[in-house]
């Protein structure tokens, strides 16, 4: 069944690289590369209007004659030189285009340019049914153009006066003429290129290739942007959407109103956030609720850290007992999050040196929440962790509260996929727009081969504006409304850091442990692990509250509702 997952997720990953783009995809292309696109389209207006200042111009005047039949002098002979009028302006069109009138104007005007090349740049046109002939010349001088077309037209009719006189009885004037009709203005403008049809073609050139630009950055970005795309891609519910949050930028840390303590500005997204994951993570499964959950991650610097420490400040302050475990035993940070004492910890339990209540440090303002630091780094982590007394350790944990384990990220080593055949499953931390589809598709397939059970995904960092954090705005007006007229709670105003309650008799033994240091070897985990765990291993207290009523509605499995057979699970709680 697992390797049937592996295969399944495979083969997503391979059928997703033809999927046509839909609208939405397009949408989200241009959203995450409108900068590239506008960047492009301005280089782009930019080399058009470069194009622009080195092209040369050209003007254009048009002059124009008409074409008249003489000796109309009844009405009947006025049709009859109208028609014929009409006919000879056809006529004279090709004469107007000939090379005899260019030669007849560049004499007259004392023009440089050969015959051929002025009559290149002559249009002569007759328009449909009109005695009318038009003259268009162009230069790249305005005065030249306007010379020529009004020089073109008397040359012109003076060429059809002499063709038809040739033709016409000896001693009799022609029957047709053209006769100038109106004289060339000076052009103001030139004709070409023109400006505007420049700007239009660099832009939609430039928006052409931004949107091209954008496309292939959207699918060659293998990165992850959106809860959508894990749920597609994996078939897992993405339990979590963590926003970001500046307050985390510098170093991780537990968020005050993540412990219920005050109400800080802004921050209502984070926490709402916060207390949506611990209620979906109430829903995987109703019938037998996780107690040991393992959070990971891909690659370090993904925020499973973080995850780990304001979540578990969540759940505490929901009235749960939790128990957060450090099990990163080459890099621990748990005791720089809580400020914690870090000398004493998980390998001073594994190796008999220490009892559970020797080292483990009550944090918080209620009580709830309980810390047990990684202790000193050993040489062998990933055997002190996948050892029996590991187990029986979380297992005696579980007893107590909650269990929430900070394991090392899944592919630098081996250590979280050991750590999860303890756990009743695990949560992999994702970071949008950092953790590629790859490196998590290689972290979920290193958990599935050790029959690791992954509950789902946290996706963290997800911006609060833009289309992926469209729901975070609802959160900061209504809690901005709420702040201005309901203020926190007295005596719940202290700061985390402030709030930190160390047990003194944690904080002697640590001291203890730490004058006299000896290593830690594999071989004490297995040969003391079963007589500590006979003298270590407590039943729940009474005011564990494990009894209390609002942790039995939230835990119990009361509840009707059922995860979906989809594989895909819920994004959010039921409504009720």
């Amino acid at each position: 069944m697992r390797l049937a997952c592996i295969e399944r997720t495979t083969q997503l990953l391979q059928d997703e690289e033809p999927r046509g783009m839909s609208g939405n995809d397009l949408l989200s292309a241009v959203r995450s590369h409108w900068i590239g696109i506008l960047l492009i389209s301005v280089v782009s207006i930019g080399g058009s209007l470069g194009w622009y200042a080195l092209q040369p111009k050209v003007y254009a005047a048009e002059s124009s004659g008409i074409v008249v039949a003489t000796g109309a002098e009844n009405l009947g002979l006025s049709l009859a030189g109208d028609n014929l009028a009409k006919s000879k302006a056809k006529s004279y069109q090709s004469v107007g285009e000939s090379t005899k009138v260019a030669e007849s104007v560049v004499e007259k005007l004392g023009l440089k340019a050969s015959a051929q090349d002025i009559a290149r740049t002559i249009t002569v046109s007759v328009p449909l049914d009109s005695v009318e002939i038009r003259i268009s010349a162009r230069s790249s001088d305005p005065q030249t153009a306007q010379n020529v077309a009004d020089a073109w037209v008397e040359r012109l009719a003076a060429q059809v006066y002499e063709l038809d006189k040739g033709n016409a009885s000896p001693g009799s004037e022609p029957v047709t003429k053209i006769v100038p009709l109106a004289k060339a203005s000076l052009p103001s403008a030139p004709v070409s290129p023109l400006l505007s049809a420049t700007l239009g073609i660099g832009l939609a050139a430039g928006l052409l290739i931004g949107l091209a630009y954008a496309l292939a950055r959207n699918h060659l970005d293998r990165r992850i942007r959106a809860a959508s795309e894990i749920e597609r891609l994996f078939g897992l519910a993405v339990v979590g959407t963590l926003p970001t949050d500046k307050r985390l930028n510098e170093k991780s840390r537990v968020l005050e109103e993540a412990t219920g303590m005050q109400r800080v500005p802004g921050g209502h997204a984070m926490a709402e956030a916060l207390r949506e994951l611990r209620t979906n993570l109430t829903f995987i499964d109703v019938d037998n609720p996780p107690r040991i959950l393992l959070i990971t991650s891909s690659l370090p610097s993904e925020g499973k850290s973080t995850v780990t420490s304001n979540l578990a400040a969540t759940i505490a302050a929901a009235g749960m007992d939790v128990i957060v475990v450090d099990a990163d035993l080459r890099r621990p940070t748990v005791h720089k999050v809580f400020g914690v004492v870090p000398d004493a910890g998980v390998t001073d339990v594994l190796t008999g040196r220490a009892s559970i209540d020797d080292v483990l440090q009550v944090w918080g303002p209620n009580g709830r929440l309980s810390i047990l630091t990684a202790g000193r780094i050993p040489p062998n982590p990933s055997e002190l962790l996948g050892s029996r007394a590991m187990g029986q350790l979380l297992k005696a944990l579980s007893q107590r509260a909650i269990v929430l384990i900070d394991a090392p990220p899944l592919l630098p080593v081996t250590d979280a996929a050991v750590l999860s055949r303890f756990a009743d499953g695990t949560l992999v931390v994702a970071r949008a727009h950092k953790t590629t589809r790859d490196t998590l598709f290689r972290a979920l397939s290193n958990l599935t081969r050790v029959q690791g059970r992954v509950l789902g995904i946290v996706l963290n960092c997800v911006a609060t504006k833009g289309q992926a954090g469209h729901n975070y705005g609802y959160y900061g007006a209504y809690g901005s409304a709420a702040e201005s007229s309901d203020p926190a709670p007295p005596g719940r105003n202290r700061q985390p850091d402030q709030a930190k309650a160390a047990p003194s008799r944690a904080v002697a033994r640590v001291e203890a442990l730490s004058t006299n240091p000896r290593p830690v070897r594999a071989v004490d985990v297995n040969r003391e692990s079963d007589a500590w765990l006979e003298e270590t291993v407590q039943r729940p207290s009474p005011d564990s509250g494990q009894d209390d009523p609002a942790t039995q509605a939230l835990l119990g499995s009361a509840s009707s509702w059922r995860p979906p057979n989809t594989g895909k699970g819920r994004r959010s709680a039921p409504s009720d």
